[in-house]
């Protein structure tokens, strides 16, 4: 069961790396399952944002490029159930 709700983020005009930090920052607050959409205008997003989304284990469901402008459709991961560490 995930949670459908979608956060939109404009992030149009901002240069590397705050494009990046500001996804990492707003996927850190959302939802397990939750939708995150992210527009941005800098090239570098292209690759920094896929990577970020991999390293978090969070899935990138859609990315696409219309003239300039990038957008990324990001759902947060379902948290796992963590496991007692061993003493």
């Amino acid at each position: 069961m995930t949670d459908e709700s979608e956060t939109h983020l404009d992030l149009s005009g901002l240069k590397c790396p705050l494009p990046t930090l500001r996804t990492r920052k707003a996927l850190r607050v959302l939802a397990p399952g939750a939708l995150l959409t992210v527009t941005c205008t800098d090239p570098m997003a292209a690759i920094d944002i896929p990577n970020l989304v991999r390293e978090a284990g969070d899935e990138l469901v859609r990315q696409e490029r219309i003239a300039a402008t990038l957008s990324f459709t990001i759902r947060k991961a379902v948290a796992e159930i963590p496991h007692p560490s061993p003493h």
